[in-house]
C-alpha cells in the first residue's frame, strides 16, 4: 500500500515578537499576549486599570501592541500605552471581522495572532498638534449646526406670529435680520419703523418689507424668539473664540516665512467661514498657496489642516492619498478581468469637504477642471463627476504639498489635446483587436 507523500508547508514567520492584541470595549478591554487561557486577561476602563494593564504588559516584556478601533473608547488607552514606550497601532475592525462565533476573547486572540505575524496595518493617526486643531475645528462645526437649528426655530416663531421675514430676506440672521429681531424684542411693533432697519441692498420693495413685518403678536412666541436669539449670539461669540484659538496655534507652528513680494490669492469669506487671515496662515503652514486652486475655500483649507496636518507625507504617492480619502475606485480583478471598480463606502471628513468643493466646480466660468467635470457628468452622471473631480483636487493638493510647487492650471487647449491623443490611442487598439487597417476604413 502506497503512503501519501507529505507536502512541506512553509509556516508564517513571526514578525512582531512579544506582541499583544487588545479588543477595545466601552466597559472593559480584553488583552491577549498569547493563545493560551492564561495569556488572556480582562481589564477595566479607568485610569487605575490602565496602570495595572501597563504593569502586566511590561512584566511580560510586550513591545508591539495592536488594538481594534471602537468609537472613541480607544483614545485614552492608546495615549497611555504610547507614553509608556510601547509600539502601538490602531487597526480597522474590517481586518478582523471574518470570525465565526465572534466573542471578545476570540477577537483579542485573533488580533494578537495576526499582529505577531505582521498581517495587520495601522490606521492613519494625526500628530498631537493636528489632533489639537481637529478638536477645535470639529467643535466649531458642532456649534455651527446648533446655531443653524436656532435660526430655524426663530424663523418658525416669527412665522407663527405671521412675521414673514424669511420671504424678504435670504438670511434672517444677517445684518438686517438681526437688527429687526433686536428691535422686536425691544418692543418695536410699527412696520414702517422696522423697515428702516433693512439694508439698502435688499431687493424687495419697501411696501413688501412693511407688509412682511405686520404680525399677530404672541407673548410665548416672543419669549422663544428672544431666548433663541440670545443663545445664537452667544454661539457666534464662542465660534469667534475658537477661531482665535486656531489662529494662535497656527501662528506658533508656522514652518515657512511669507515672502514680501508674494501675491496670495484672496477669496471672499462666506457665512460661517473663519475670518483669521487663513490665506497667509496656510501659506506659512504649508509653504504653498492652496487658494490658487479653483473652488478651494476657507472651509476646505481649514479642514485639510485639522484632519491631515503635515501627515500627507505618510502617503508615498497621490494614489495612496486619494485611496485613503475614499475617492479612488476599489478595482477588483479576477482571472485578468475587472469585476468591479466602485468607490468604497465610508466616511472621511476631508474627502467629504473635497466633494463639496468639487460640486462647485461647475459654477466656474472656465478652466480645465470645469471641462473635466462636464465631461465626466456627460459620461457617468453628476454624482460620478463630483467624485472624479474631488479625486483630481486631492491629487493636485498632494502634489503641491509634497513637491512644494505652486498651482499651474492646465489650459483648455492642452487638456483637449490630451483627450484627443488618448482617443486616438484607444481607436488604434480597437482596430488592432478587430484586425482593421486604415485602408478598409477609407474604402468604407
Amino acid at each position: 500500500m502506497k503512503t501519501k507523500k507529505r507536502v512541506k508547508v512553509n509556516e508564517l514567520a513571526i514578525i512582531n515578537e512579544n506582541a499583544c492584541g487588545i479588543d477595545i470595549g466601552s466597559t472593559f478591554h480584553v488583552v491577549a499576549i498569547g493563545m493560551q487561557d492564561k495569556d488572556v486577561r480582562k481589564f477595566g476602563v479607568y485610569t487605575k486599570n490602565h496602570l495595572i494593564l501597563i504593569k502586566w504588559l511590561k512584566e511580560n516584556k510586550v513591545k508591539h501592541i495592536a488594538m481594534e478601533s471602537t468609537g472613541s473608547y480607544w483614545q485614552t488607552l492608546f495615549s497611555a500605552l504610547q507614553s509608556n514606550g510601547f509600539n502601538v497601532i490602531l487597526v480597522d475592525g474590517r481586518q478582523t471581522k471574518n470570525l465565526k462565533n465572534k466573542t471578545d476573547i476570540k477577537d483579542a486572540r485573533s488580533i494578537y495572532q495576526l499582529h505577531s505575524l505582521g498581517l495587520l496595518s495601522g490606521c492613519f493617526l494625526p500628530d498631537e498638534l493636528t489632533e489639537q486643531i481637529r478638536v477645535y475645528h470639529r467643535h466649531r462645526g458642532n456649534l455651527i449646526e446648533e446655531s443653524s437649528r436656532l435660526s430655524n426655530r426663530m424663523q418658525q416663531s416669527m412665522r407663527l406670529m405671521n412675521i414673514r421675514l424669511d420671504s424678504v430676506l435670504s438670511d434672517i440672521m444677517g445684518q438686517s435680520g438681526k437688527a429687526i429681531i433686536q428691535a422686536l424684542l425691544n418692543g418695536e411693533r410699527e412696520p414702517q419703523k422696522l423697515s428702516t432697519l433693512v439694508n439698502y441692498r435688499v431687493k424687495k420693495s419697501k411696501q413688501e418689507i412693511e407688509d412682511s413685518l405686520e404680525g399677530q403678536w404672541k407673548d410665548e412666541q416672543l419669549y422663544v424668539l428672544g431666548d433663541c436669539f440670545t443663545t445664537y449670539l452667544q454661539l457666534e461669540e464662542r465660534i469667534k473664540q475658537i477661531d482665535q484659538k486656531i489662529k494662535e496655534i497656527l501662528e506658533m507652528h508656522c514652518r515657512y516665512d511669507l515672502p514680501k513680494d508674494i501675491k496670495l490669492t484672496k477669496k471672499q469669506t462666506k457665512k460661517n467661514q473663519t475670518k483669521i487671515g487663513l490665506e497667509a496662515l496656510s501659506y506659512q503652514y504649508y509653504g504653498v498657496d492652496l487658494f490658487a486652486i479653483p473652488s478651494v475655500s476657507h472651509g476646505l483649507v481649514l479642514t485639510l489642516i485639522s484632519e491631515m496636518g503635515h501627515g500627507y507625507n505618510k502617503f508615498s504617492t497621490s494614489k495612496e492619498f486619494t485611496s485613503f480619502l475614499r475617492l479612488a475606485p476599489n478595482n477588483k480583478i479576477s482571472g485578468g478581468k475587472k469585476i468591479s471598480g466602485r468607490v468604497p463606502k465610508g466616511k472621511n471628513t476631508l474627502g467629504k469637504a473635497l466633494r463639496n468643493a468639487a460640486n462647485t466646480v461647475s459654477k466656474q466660468k472656465s478652466g480645465h477642471l470645469v471641462t473635466f467635470f462636464k465631461r465626466k457628468a456627460f459620461q457617468k452622471g453628476r454624482a460620478a463627476a463630483i467624485t472624479a473631480t474631488a479625486r483630481k483636487l486631492a491629487t493636485i493638493l498632494w502634489n503641491m504639498l509634497d513637491k512644494k510647487d505652486s498651482y499651474k492650471p492646465m489650459s483648455n487647449e492642452v487638456y483637449t489635446g490630451k483627450i484627443k491623443k488618448r482617443a486616438i490611442i484607444n481607436m488604434k487598439n480597437k482596430m488592432k483587436r478587430l484586425g482593421i487597417n486604415i485602408n478598409e476604413i477609407k474604402a468604407a
